[in-house]
C-alpha cells in the first residue's frame, strides 16, 4: 500500500484508512474480527466518533493490547469546554486508551465552529488536552464548503476531513489548498457513502 503523511502531524500511515461508522451496524464479535483483519492487512488509521453509537467500544476491544500499533481518530460534537471534557473522557474509556492520536470536531456548521473557537469554547479545552498529551493532533470533519473555508484559516486545525469521490468532486482543489497550508486532507466517503 502507498504510505502518506498527514500534513504536518508526523502521522505516516497507509493511504487507505478504516472508517468505523458502519461497524455500529454489526455485532461486537464481527466488528472486532473485521477491525483486526484490517489491521493484519496493513491498515493502521482507524476513524470513529462519539456519535457512532458503540463504534468506539468495538475498536477499543479490537485494539486492546496493540493500542500503540494503530492510530485512532475520533470526534466530538461539543462546542463548549464542559461538553468537550465529557466526550473526551467517554471516548478514552470506550477506546481503552489514555490518548487519542487525532481528535476532530464533528461536522460543525460555520456558526457552531465560531462557538467552538470562541473564548470558553471547545477549542480551548482541546488545546489544553493536547498540551497534556491526552490528544496528539487536532482536526475537523465537514460537509459544507463554508465550514471548510473557516477551518482552513485556523492554525490549530491540522487535518480536515471532507467528502471527495466521483459524485462529490470539489475535493481536488481543496486537497491542494490544504497542502498549501500544511494541513492534511482526509478523504471522507471515497465510495460516496455506499452509492458506488
Amino acid at each position: 500500500m502507498d504510505m502518506v503523511t498527514l500534513g504536518s502531524t508526523g502521522i505516516t500511515v497507509n493511504k487507505n484508512g478504516f472508517g468505523a461508522l458502519p461497524i455500529q451496524r454489526i455485532s461486537q464479535e464481527d466488528a472486532v474480527y473485521l477491525a483486526r483483519k484490517a489491521y493484519k492487512a496493513g491498515i493502521r488509521f482507524f476513524d470513529t466518533a462519539r456519535a457512532y453509537t458503540d463504534s468506539e467500544v468495538k475498536l477499543g476491544e479490537a485494539f486492546d493490547g496493540i493500542r500503540t500499533e494503530v492510530y485512532i481518530a475520533t470526534k466530538t460534537a461539543a462546542q463548549n469546554a464542559e461538553d468537550f471534557w465529557k466526550d473526551l473522557h467517554t471516548s478514552l474509556t470506550n477506546l481503552r486508551t489514555d490518548y487519542i492520536d487525532l481528535y476532530q470536531f464533528h461536522n460543525p456548521s460555520p456558526e457552531n465552529l465560531d462557538k467552538i473557537l470562541a473564548p470558553g469554547g471547545a477549542m480551548e479545552a482541546l488545546l489544553e488536552a493536547k498540551a497534556k498529551g491526552v490528544v496528539g493532533h487536532i482536526g475537523i470533519t465537514a460537509h459544507l464548503s463554508q465550514t471548510f473555508e473557516k477551518a482552513l484559516k485556523v492554525d490549530e486545525i491540522e487535518t480536515i476531513m471532507f467528502p471527495y469521490n466521483i459524485v462529490e468532486q470539489q475535493g481536488k482543489e481543496l486537497i491542494d489548498r490544504c497542502a498549501e497550508k500544511g494541513k492534511a486532507f482526509i478523504d471522507m466517503k471515497p465510495l460516496a457513502g455506499g452509492a458506488i
